[in-house]
């Protein structure tokens, strides 16, 4: 009989007391391993573990490990930007994240369970032509290569997640990590027009897995290719496929790195990007500014100035609606990385607009461009600290969320007063104070946060990485997203951060 899938000795007794902890016990227990030692990255992986064991996909996006994998590199990264007991905040929010689904009786009880990974034709390979031995004396073949990801194709195309999880099994023991992954991307990327998560979750994965190593990569990324493998299958998109074919694109010799000599070009693209009132018009900006000479790279610069400018535009009031940025971080950091195909580069690109989560936006947008600068102008001038202090507390003092009134949290309108702490961050980077300063206290109030499954963190790393990324004077226009999205999201649901909190106040 198949057996549990079983960890190191050295990790797993972790992996179970996350598994096993009741729900009312995790945050103080983890606390106290925290406390006790237990390094940060050590308890994160056995959170992703826990829940990649023992929690299963739901029918939607919510709940199972999709968020906690995919929130696992922003909760690292703010984690380091921290100090103290608040770098447990994070944390503790992961492992209760874990836990809670390892629990939920919609993802759980479930086992994950050992198998064989499976080739093409179900046995051995074939033992001529042989690349490289995969260690059970068996011999790869190109042939048997190509085979089994045709198999996986096939299966996908089947939703036969399952049988997608036996074939890539085998694929990341008898390839290159990157070409496995970009062939998963292949299947992701354009699926990204049924749901933002088909996309997201495999690549954030991938990128936390650049941090924690490839130790457990196979094993991690089983819910991912089950979740992109499973149906419906992708919607056709004619329109971008003809874009890339009547621009010659995949026959052209693109630039790939930017430089300082794109900068006004990346500067109009991204303006106009910010300025369109459709969205299907954005790939063909980008398409011909390709076409124009502009790099890959650029263009992913020019796609998150536009993005920032439609997020400020954005009416949103669903905190979980903050794919506009952490979907374009995601793609500039995909556009940078060695070894994906052109095709999906390009497709990276041009379907950042199609996620059903960004393309609801475009019917509750503002006039541009926002914020209102004339509002701005006249509120009091403030000192650094004051000002810093007034942004925190009109964040901290949002309108708390009738949910009685609440039928359809996708189509949720933020409160006017999202617009007031919008100005006050507008005037703080009119004045030119600290980024540093602002991001800072950002990541403080993100720990609050279990409302977003991981969507609040995952914006917050978003909005660190494209301020660091982007040019002057574009920049800072991501700055005032992140408090827009803290100004949104904040105290929808806090009952970890106060329980951590508690517990760290009684020490």
């Amino acid at each position: 009989m198949p057996q549990p899938v079983q960890f190191p000795a050295e990790i797993e007794p972790l992996v179970q007391f996350i598994e096993e902890t009741p729900r009312s016990e995790i945050v103080s227990r983890t606390l106290d391993k925290l406390r006790q030692g237990v390094p940060i990255r050590t308890m994160l992986t056995a959170s992703a573990l826990a829940v990649t064991r023992s929690s299963d996909l739901p029918p939607g996006h919510h709940g199972g490990p999709l968020h906690p994998l995919a929130g696992l590199y922003a909760v690292t990264k703010l984690t380091e930007r921290l100090h103290g007991e608040e770098q447990f905040l994070p944390v503790v929010q992961h492992v209760a994240l874990s836990n809670k689904h390892i629990h939920d009786p919609v993802t759980g009880p479930y086992c994950l369970l050992e198998f064989a990974a499976l080739d093409a034709s179900s046995a051995s390979l074939s033992r001529t032509a042989d690349l490289a031995a995969d260690g059970s004396g068996d011999v790869v073949t190109e042939a048997g290569i190509e085979a089994t990801k045709a198999a996986f194709l096939n299966a996908c195309s089947r939703g036969e997640s399952h049988r997608a999880d036996h074939l890539f099994l085998w694929l990341w023991q008898n390839i290159p990590a990157i070409e496995a992954f970009d062939l998963l991307l292949s299947i992701a990327i354009p699926k990204n027009a049924l749901d933002d998560h088909y996309f997201i979750f495999p690549a954030n994965l991938w990128r936390a897995l650049e941090i924690y190593g490839h130790e457990h990569l196979a094993v991690l990324m089983r819910p991912a290719v089950k979740y992109v493998a499973r149906f419906p299958n992708h919607r056709a998109v004619p329109d971008i496929e003809a874009l890339i074919e009547d621009h010659g694109l995949l026959k052209r010799v693109l630039r790939q790195r930017t430089g300082d000599d794109e900068t006004a070009t990346i500067g109009a693209t991204g303006e106009a990007i910010g300025r369109v009132e459709r969205y299907n018009e954005i790939p063909k900006l980008l398409a011909q500014a390709l076409v124009d000479g502009l790099s890959l790279e650029g263009a992913g610069e020019a796609l998150s100035i536009g993005a920032a400018a439609l997020f400020l535009r954005s009416q949103t009031g669903n905190p979980m609606d903050v794919h506009l940025h952490t979907s374009v971080n995601l793609r500039r950091y995909l556009l940078r990385l060695d070894g994906l195909s052109l095709r999906n580069k390009l497709l990276i690109l041009f379907m950042w607009h199609t996620g059903p989560e960004v393309m609801s936006t475009q019917y509750r947008m503002m006039p541009a461009p926002q914020p209102d600068m004339a509002a701005v102008a006249a509120l009091p001038v403030r000192s650094q600290e004051d000002l810093l202090e007034a942004i925190t507390q009109s964040i901290y003092s949002q309108p708390p969320t009738d949910w009685s009134q609440v039928t359809n949290l996708g189509k949720m309108i933020a409160v006017p007063e999202v617009r007031d702490t919008v100005n006050l961050a507008q005037q703080y980077v009119n004045l030119g104070y600290s980024a540093e300063v602002l991001m800072k206290r950002l990541g403080e109030i993100v720990c609050h946060d279990n409302f977003t499954e991981m969507h609040a963190f995952k914006h917050h790393q978003a909005i660190v990485e494209e301020f660091a990324n982007t040019r002057e004077p574009w920049r800072w226009m991501h700055l005032v997203c992140g408090v827009q999205a803290a100004a949104i999201s904040f105290g929808k649901n806090m009952e970890v951060y106060e329980a951590a909190l508690d517990l760290m106040h009684a020490a």
